[in-house]
């Protein structure tokens, strides 16, 4: 277990996060048009922040635990860009409800939205270099609020490539995305990373195109993207800035990407960590 690589991965989590809530509107292109700062992080980071305190107090996911934190979190801030089924979700929990009967309940068979995943990556790094832990692991972080096997799915895929990528320097990009999909149960997310081998690494925006960049908000829709380009591109900036150029739902894409490379680069930049509002003490 590494909190190091946990909380690294949470700063690269956050990090994409608000830089991918700019391009909403935005046309920039170079680091030199983008709003000045503070870039404000959503809720995908506001998820990430509950993950990592309940690694850090049970070294584990305690479903209990993770639920409560989340709606604690939402009461405190639910201005933070949480979707209609999300903040119903967590009001509900915490007023009391119970997330084993809520979650399932959501839409009629559980959520197979993308909020499981962009959360996901501080619990790979977590349990960096055991992909069968990351991913038994992230299955049980999604089922607190997506308890649809796709949103499971999605944060499956997601912990298992954060807790493996830093170790797969010498891994060509097809055999990376192979190696996440065998973790991975038998879905559409599963399916569309075994796809996703086909496109190349110069060409982003035909993989989104193909596979989906999130328009959908559906964790098929967003995770295997997010995986190809963390396979194909390893330094930090470019990824997340051929994330954000590709559109769709641009704050998860580049929360999840900068999540899982943010141990397997030397360091984040600093000249973006400078703008990002900061995150609080847990």
């Amino acid at each position: 277990m590494s909190r190091e690589a946990a909380l690294r991965s949470l700063e690269g989590l956050a990090l994409g996060d608000a830089f991918g809530e700019l391009f909403f509107g935005s046309t920039a292109r170079t680091f030199e048009d983008l709003e000045p700062g503070p870039w404000r992080w959503t809720d995908d980071t506001h998820m990430a922040l509950s993950i990592v305190e309940v690694l850090e107090r049970y070294g584990a996911i305690d479903q209990d635990a993770l639920a409560q934190a989340f709606a604690r979190r939402f009461a405190a801030e639910p201005y933070r860009g949480y979707a209609g089924g999300a903040a119903r979700l967590l009001r509900d929990i915490g007023g009391g409800g119970d997330w084993r009967t809520l979650a399932p309940a959501l839409f009629g068979s559980g959520s197979y939205g993308n909020g499981g995943a962009m959360r996901a990556a501080p619990i790979g790094a977590w349990f960096e270099g055991d992909a069968a832990r990351a991913a038994q692991e992230g299955a049980l972080s999604a089922q607190v609020t997506h308890a649809h096997r796709e949103g499971e799915a999605g944060a499956i895929a997601v912990a298992v490539a954060a807790a493996t990528l830093p170790s797969m320097e010498l891994v060509s990009a097809p055999d990376a995305l192979e190696a996440w999909a065998a973790h991975v149960p038998p879905t559409l997310v599963r399916e569309r990373i075994l796809e996703a081998r086909a496109y190349p690494a110069h060409d982003p925006k035909r993989a989104a195109q193909a596979i989906g960049s999130g328009f959908e908000i559906s964790a098929q829709d967003t995770v295997p993207y997010c995986l190809w380009m963390a396979a194909n591109c390893r330094d930090y900036e470019t990824a997340l800035w051929c994330t954000a150029w590709t559109s769709g739902d641009i704050d998860t894409t580049c929360a999840i990407v900068g999540g899982i490379l943010a141990n397997a680069v030397d360091s984040l930049p600093a000249h973006w960590l400078a703008r990002r509002e900061p995150l609080p003490a847990r």
